[in-house]
């Protein structure tokens, strides 16, 4: 992996933590149901980087496509709390392996896709 390329990982918070996890990082906007801090392991929890409770709402409901979703999260990415920790976790990513966690049952359908792709860019 080119230096220049942010180590990003996208995982289930449910999923046991692993040592090549990094800096634990959940990306969900509420607490994971069931799930004790403890058990998370999670390092950091940066809110101004979760879909608004808006788009969440929206992308879950009758209406919603992924590809809207996309659009409308990156948009919301831009916000300057959003691009303040997108700038946090790009600083963290140099140093090595960061890990977004997410309570998504698809992650590749979620926003942990959209971010990792804009971490990596």
């Amino acid at each position: 992996m080119p230096a220049s390329t942010p180590a990003v990982r996208v995982r289930r918070v449910y999923e046991d933590p692993s040592p090549d996890d990094g800096v634990r990082v959940l990306v969900d906007r509420l607490w994971p149901r069931g799930l004790g801090k403890a058990d998370a392991r999670v390092d950091e929890w940066p809110k101004a980087l979760t879909p608004s409770t808006e788009l969440r709402r929206w992308y879950h409901g009758p209406d919603g496509g992924y590809e809207e979703f996309r659009r409308r999260y990156e948009a919301e990415l831009d916000a300057p709390e959003a691009a303040a920790a997108l700038d946090r976790l790009r600083d963290l990513a140099a140093r090595g392996t960061i890990t977004l966690l997410t309570a998504a049952k698809d992650p590749a359908v979620s926003h942990t896709s959209v971010l990792r792709r804009v971490l990596e860019a």
